[in-house]
């Protein structure tokens, strides 16, 4: 079902795991796309070949999304090149676990940078243009790290916690001209981040799961698109956790 054919889609951290996911979904549901990611040219070529093939337009930006002046360029120019903007997905995020006696001000600032700054940045960009249009979908990545304390894991909690708050608040600024901000908080998916840890930490997520099983990209992704969709238009500021009930 071509269901976003005509939207078009930015999205961050869209070179890999849930963003590249979210993307492909998207593309495959007839959206034009653009995706913003820190990556090498190679592996935002490959994302951006690969969906193409999906169908639709495709333009790419390699950014950093801690750079806040950034995030309106590309903002513009995504416009400029695909003719609107109609959805932003924030899935852009990075990880630097320490305790908080070891953890370092640039492990603590790095993690603030990408997975809320950035999402502030692109939220403020883009809401500059829904507001206009008086229509507009962003769909914040947070996680159930959010809502919980776990060890090493300070500046990623603080940073998805905070990111919850954005989303909530952003909600009730923007619900009057038209735009949905929500939220979807994974528990252990499968994607590049995960499949670096220890094996051990991957087998105490998957028993915390009341489902049994690691949860996968696609899974992440597709409670995105329903947000993203008409379906959804009744629902703002909201947060979804997708953790296979992990934090039960």
């Amino acid at each position: 079902m071509m269901e976003f054919e005509g939207k078009v889609a930015l999205l961050t951290g869209a070179a890999s795991g849930i963003g590249r996911a979210c993307a492909l979904e998207f593309a495959r549901g007839g959206a034009d796309l653009g995706l913003v990611d820190s990556a090498g040219e190679v592996a935002l070529a490959q994302a951006e070949n690969l969906l193409k093939s999906a169908g639709g337009r495709v333009v790419s930006f390699r950014a950093d999304v801690g750079e806040h002046a950034r995030a309106g360029q590309v903002v513009e120019e995504a416009c400029a090149r695909l003719g609107r903007l109609d959805i932003l997905v924030n899935a852009a995020g990075t990880t630097a676990d320490a305790p908080l006696w070891e953890m370092t001000e640039e492990q603590w600032r790095r993690v603030l940078d990408v997975n809320l700054k950035g999402a502030f940045s692109y939220t403020q960009a883009a809401a500059r243009v829904f507001r206009a249009r008086r229509a507009g979908k962003i769909v914040n990545v947070a996680s159930i790290e959010a809502m919980r304390g776990r060890f090493g894991l300070a500046n990623y909690a603080a940073s998805k916690a905070g990111l919850v708050a954005l989303t909530r608040s952003a909600a009730a600024e923007l619900g009057r001209y038209g735009v949905n901000v929500n939220a979807v908080a994974p528990g252990f998916i499968r994607t590049p981040l995960v499949e670096r840890l220890p094996e051990r930490v991957r087998e105490q997520a998957i028993a915390e799961s009341a489902l049994g099983r690691m949860g996968e990209a696609e899974d992440v992704a597709h409670a995105v698109l329903f947000l993203c969709s008409t379906r959804a238009r009744h629902i703002t500021g909201a947060v979804l956790r997708v953790d296979g009930g992990q934090l039960l």
